[in-house]
């Protein structure tokens, strides 16, 4: 496979957070989950954590996974907030696909590259990112159709990405994720 493909093209795609098989990754030896904040855990620029997503978490607490947010967040103020009703760590402002926001993460976590994971909602930060560091990475859809409006221009491409994926079955769809 083509290197910069293989860079955009996650390790799963699933509809969301909740369908991560936390047991499954245990078993293969990842003890840490560096996850994205909007449309990941919570819808965008929303200020309330779902039921779903604090159950998850608490799910993710009971395996042994460390978790901290990573997020482009331009709202410090929000992501202080969440994180705190959440209980996590997180890294703000951290220029995905870059890096060094990873890195911070797996630093705060005390965690090397080859045990942690990445979740996030898009092919282009979150995937992109944590590729390019090595990092086994998930992809869930979008928790809600309202984004920023670069971002809504990035799915369009995200879309062609996945559907080409898909129909060369490079893409390990888990639970009925389909691109749309």
């Amino acid at each position: 496979m083509n290197k910069l493909l293989k860079l955009l093209c996650p390790d799963e795609y699933l509809s969301s957070v909740s369908q991560i098989d936390l047991q499954a990754l245990r078993n293969r030896g990842f003890s840490a989950i560096l996850v994205d904040l909007d449309n990941t855990l919570v819808p965008w620029r929303k200020s309330e954590v779902p039921k779903a997503t604090h159950d998850w978490l608490q799910k993710a607490k009971e395996y042994g996974f460390k978790v901290c947010i990573v997020s482009n967040t331009r709202f410090p103020n929000r992501l202080k907030r969440l994180a705190k009703e959440m209980n996590l760590p997180y890294v703000n402002r951290v220029l995905k696909p870059r890096r060094g926001g990873f890195r911070e993460a797996l630093r705060l976590l005390g965690v090397e590259p080859e045990h942690a994971v990445v979740v996030g909602d898009q092919v282009f930060t979150d995937i992109l990112g944590g590729e390019r560091l090595g990092l086994y990475t998930i992809l869930v859809r979008p928790l809600s159709k309202h984004e920023f409006i670069a971002t809504i221009i990035s799915r369009f491409f995200e879309r062609m990405l996945l559907r080409f994926f898909e129909r060369r079955g490079m893409l390990a769809i888990k639970d009925g994720a389909k691109p749309s």
